[in-house]
């Protein structure tokens, strides 16, 4: 009876090595990527799938996802990034996928010791065990150092045939994958802006806030300059045209939080959203920031454009000394 299992795809070349892996035992694999709104490698996962010649299928997260960011069980890194929490949220994903197309089992090609916050032995056993997965849960590139899961001990994967890599050098993966005749090497990417330093500070600046951030929120913490006003309000400056255009369709839409759209009316510069409060000296704030990056304009006849009103910008020492705290 031929066996089939899920395996995870990232793109990178563990994952890469464990899809080959099962295909030399004439396993079958689905591929399946996981996203959020935080991750940035589909594109590279999608090529993988083509040359290792199996179907992707890319699952997103669900608006839980973003409680588990704001308050993980297991901690984060050393940015904003709950990767064992994640890591379990994804294979509880990656097990309901399986059950739907009735697969045996799950693959992933994580390498015990590789990760410093979700690959220490301690860790893998946890994801394994929150993810209801324990059993059903084989990592081939790491296997002969884990406890043999059901899959091996059935006889539908050879353990013999599965490996025992540990720790963070890569020198032997690329050996394997060349003997496995992968000669495409992804260089290694974390994929997930939760571990940039900049990205965090935006992040832990949104949880900190009071009130319920929403996943508009989030998501628009990849556009833009952020500046704190005060508790309440923050305001986003654009950094270039394309992100201008992002931030009038973000405030457009129906479930946006911000109050206040501010477009240069006779000069040209960045646009900018107010979020929080829409107050006179929150739009002013904002209007001075976007004089802060813009060039070539009168201080005394610079107009700027709130939604349907014009109004005079002018700048202020606040706006210019923002540097140690901008979020940019």
């Amino acid at each position: 009876m031929t066996r089939s299992c899920v395996v995870l795809l990232s793109g990178g070349l563990d994952s890469m090595l464990a899809i080959r892996i099962m295909q030399e035992q004439r396993i079958e694999v689905e591929a399946l990527n996981f996203k959020t709104i935080f991750t940035c490698c589909q594109d590279q996962s999608a090529q993988t799938a083509r040359d290792l010649g199996v179907r992707l299928t890319v699952v997103g997260q669900e608006d839980d996802y973003l409680d588990l960011v704001k308050s993980p069980q297991f901690g984060r890194g050393k940015g904003a990034n709950p990767c064992v929490d994640c890591r379990i949220y994804m294979f509880e994903k990656a097990k309901r996928f399986m059950h739907q197309i009735g697969a045996d089992f799950i693959v992933s090609g994580e390498v015990a010791g590789q990760r410093p916050m979700s690959q220490k032995r301690r860790d893998l056993d946890r994801i394994a065990y929150h993810s209801d997965l324990e059993d059903l849960l084989l990592r081939p590139l790491s296997a002969k150092l884990l406890r043999p899961t059901l899959p091996e001990r059935e006889g539908w994967v050879d353990r013999n045939q599965l490996y025992a890599f540990e720790g963070r050098s890569r020198k032997r993966l690329i050996a394997l994958a060349k003997r496995l005749g992968l000669n495409e090497i992804p260089t290694p990417s974390t994929g997930c802006s939760l571990t940039e330093p900049k990205f965090s500070k935006k992040v832990f600046d949104l949880i900190d806030a009071p009130g319920t951030s929403r996943r508009w929120d989030f998501e628009m913490l990849k556009i833009g300059r952020h500046f704190r006003y005060d508790s309440e309000t923050k305001v986003i400056v654009g950094r270039d045209a394309a992100e201008n255009d992002q931030l009038r369709y973000a405030h457009e839409l129906p479930d946006a939080t911000s109050t206040a759209a501010l477009v240069p009316e006779n000069f040209l510069g960045p646009q900018a959203l107010v979020i929080g409060p829409r107050t006179d000296e929150a739009i002013a704030f904002a209007a001075s920031l976007m004089l802060r990056y813009s060039r070539g304009f009168d201080p005394a006849q610079a107009l700027v454009r709130v939604d349907d009103q014009i109004i005079n910008a002018s700048e202020n020492e606040r706006a210019k000394s923002l540097e140690t705290i901008a979020m940019t």
